[in-house]
């Protein structure tokens, strides 16, 4: 017997393509990822470095979220995806584990921040890691909100 009630399936909603990835959330959290990303690495990069391996880790995570989140924009726009589901779990273990990289970055570089401040060249340099502290910090938050997004949707 034919049940009556509505349907127990739900459809997922389509991946977009093209323009459409700029509108839609949290596939629109993806060029400000990238625009925030960029600006923390070229804000480290401007600073002397006097803790190379606090920021050389927050340089590496910068850096290659940027590339690999260029690299999913431009897939998203040119349509490789072909709406597969398999796409969404990618881009949800992407960018949660992305947040969790981009979190330890921007403490390092907190801790960076604190440490320029007692250095010889103190006020540029920690103007400058203050920037990218609070980048870094605004960044993993987009990487946190696109990641739960996708996990809800």
């Amino acid at each position: 017997m034919a049940s009556v009630g509505p349907s127990t399936t739900s459809t997922q909603p389509a991946l977009p393509s093209g323009p459409a990835v700029f509108i839609t959330i949290p596939y629109a959290f993806i060029l400000p990822e990238i625009v925030c990303g960029t600006w923390v690495w070229i804000l480290v990069a401007a600073t002397s470095v006097s803790l190379p391996l606090l920021q050389g880790w927050v340089m590496y995570v910068s850096l290659t979220s940027c590339l690999i989140s260029l690299l999913l924009l431009l897939s998203y726009l040119l349509g490789f995806h072909r709406n597969s589901e398999n796409w969404k779990v990618l881009d949800s273990l992407y960018h949660g584990a992305t947040a969790i990289l981009y979190m330890s970055a921007a403490v390092l570089q907190a801790n960076a921040t604190i440490n320029s401040e007692f250095s010889p060249n103190s006020p540029l340099y920690y103007q400058l890691n203050s920037a990218a502290s609070f980048f870094a910090f605004l960044t993993a938050f987009l990487y946190i909100l696109h990641a739960f997004s996708i996990y809800y949707q």
